[in-house]
């Protein structure tokens, strides 16, 4: 891949690039909206990914350009003011961009950019911290600047939420950041605090894309954080990792159905959470699997952030052998499902479950069966 998106620079802008970076895309293994909750999570960093390819640019301007969709487009961008249309995805490297003095840290005054991914966009692999992630690592090694991995993840988080203004927690940037081959990624949003928990032989990951969004995701996602921070002012604490489920009953009164509904979700979630970590250390994947899928029982019941589309498809692996568990992946409200697996489960089930939404919906979900992979890295400078 390094030696395409070499090329396809080169192509471009008539001279190799300066640097290359990658960083993955993510599986949000489990902890279902609780990173902004001040909750605990866990990920898998995949082996697809976004590469970004840079060089420094005389002239002062920011020279963007992308083969994440259809074409290449090009952004000169003298003010790096919020983009919008089909220029929305250059929202992400210029608020890295933009973002950066916030951290200490030096901008590039103007450079060549071109951005390839391997990963499907809009699945719910959190494309859009991967391509911060490669971004930040870029103008880093262009101006030589070596900030700790922890605040690199922070710098991506914070151009997500204040320059493309979508209010994410850490778990994207974090797992895309501190992933690692066979493990999952442990954080403790509260700190951040990052650890690697391995990920015993024999799992796979399948993700079933739908193609299926709401077109209101992004207000949904902002809704839902709301209606979470509300619930924890309503319970007297600062967010809901502070709750306990008995603390959550005593205080049930204060709070409305919906506000109910959300906090249960967080909650339990947070304790699914711990109770996949201690499977997982006793390579105990059934178990693991029966709490994915509980997991995605409570999206859909109290999170209210599934969907038809991704329920057919829990509901269809549940019963399909040789899967341990499904859920939802990502934020929700479409999007995708990751399946966790035994070995023996082959594209040809894949295809099996496939057919079983296409009757139902009229279209074939992509399957990518992923394996783990390491974390964002300069890949050449």
């Amino acid at each position: 891949m390094k030696e395409q998106v070499v090329e396809r620079f080169t192509k471009l802008y008539g001279h190799a690039p300066e640097v290359v970076a990658r960083a993955p895309g993510r599986i949000e293994f489990i902890g279902n909206h609780t990173d902004y909750n001040g909750g605990t999570v866990l990920g898998a960093a995949i082996n697809h990914g976004v590469w970004v390819a840079a060089r420094k640019a005389a002239d002062g301007e920011l020279h963007l350009a992308t083969a994440l969709q259809r074409g290449i487009v090009i952004v000169l961008a003298r003010d790096p003011r919020k983009r919008s249309g089909a220029q929305h995805w250059a929202n992400y490297p210029l608020g890295v961009w933009v973002s950066l003095p916030k951290f200490g840290l030096r901008q590039p005054e103007g450079f060549e950019y071109l951005a390839v991914s391997d990963l499907p966009v809009g699945a719910g692999l959190s494309s859009s911290a991967a391509i911060e992630l490669a971004s930040a690592l870029a103008y880093l090694a262009l101006t030589r600047e070596q900030p700790s991995r922890e605040t690199v993840v922070k710098l991506g988080r914070y151009a997500e939420n204040n320059f493309v203004g979508v209010p994410c927690g850490i778990l994207d940037q974090g797992v895309s950041g501190f992933g690692r081959k066979d493990h999952l990624v442990f954080i403790d949003c509260r700190g951040p605090r990052f650890e690697t928990v391995p990920l015993p032989a024999g799992a796979h990951f399948w993700i079933f894309n739908t193609h299926a969004k709401h077109a209101l995701v992004d207000g949904l996602y902002a809704t839902r954080h709301r209606e979470c921070l509300d619930a924890a002012q309503a319970l007297g604490v600062y967010q809901l990792v502070d709750v306990t489920p008995a603390q959550l009953e005593q205080g049930k009164a204060r709070l409305s159905a919906v506000g109910y509904r959300r906090a249960k979700h967080v909650v339990e979630e947070i304790d699914r959470v711990a109770r996949v970590r201690a499977s997982l250390a006793g390579g105990d994947l059934a178990e693991v699997g029966r709490l994915l899928t509980a997991s995605h029982r409570s999206s859909q019941t109290q999170f209210e952030n599934s969907t038809a589309e991704l329920d057919l498809l829990v509901d269809t692996l549940a019963v399909t052998p040789h899967v341990y568990g499904a859920r939802l992946t990502g934020g929700g409200f479409g999007g995708a499902v990751m399946a966790l697996t035994d070995a023996k489960f082959s594209s040809r089930q894949a295809a099996q479950v496939a057919k079983v939404y296409a009757r139902k919906f009229g279209s074939n979900p992509d399957v990518l069966h992923c394996e783990t992979g390491d974390g964002a890295a300069v890949i050449a400078a």
